[in-house]
């Protein structure tokens, strides 16, 4: 099922290795990683994606970061294409500008090894 509000997200997410995102801050951008570069576009989420997100792809990883990205700043390079089950899932085809980036957060790992989201994102 599409989600017809995604367009209108201002905020996406992109679930990344820390060691990837510190070496994507010494560079000025981020041009993706593993799958990204294998599809040739950066895979990332829209709030509600996003436990979804890390359930399928991420399960038990630590180490990661939830970047948050400001929608505006990417202009042509978003694209909302059909992903899982035909839900639009934000892709960015080019890099992600470190001024782009409105918040970086670490996530955590419960002892079950469930993600725990940061207090201040609101899916």
């Amino acid at each position: 099922m599409s989600n017809p509000t995604a367009k209108h997200d201002k905020v996406i997410y992109k679930i990344v290795p820390t060691s990837e995102w510190e070496t994507a801050e010494q560079g000025g951008a981020f041009s993706g990683c593993g799958i990204d570069i294998d599809d040739g576009f950066i895979h990332l989420s829209a709030a509600p994606q996003v436990a979804g997100t890390l359930n399928r792809y991420f399960a038990g990883q630590t180490g990661l970061l939830l970047v948050s990205v400001d929608t505006q700043a990417l202009g042509k390079t978003l694209r909302w294409e059909p992903s899982r089950d035909g839900e639009l899932f934000p892709h960015v085809y080019g890099e992600i500008p470190m001024a782009a980036v409105v918040a970086v957060h670490p996530l955590t790992v419960d002892e079950a090894g469930n993600h725990e989201l940061p207090q201040e994102f609101v899916n």
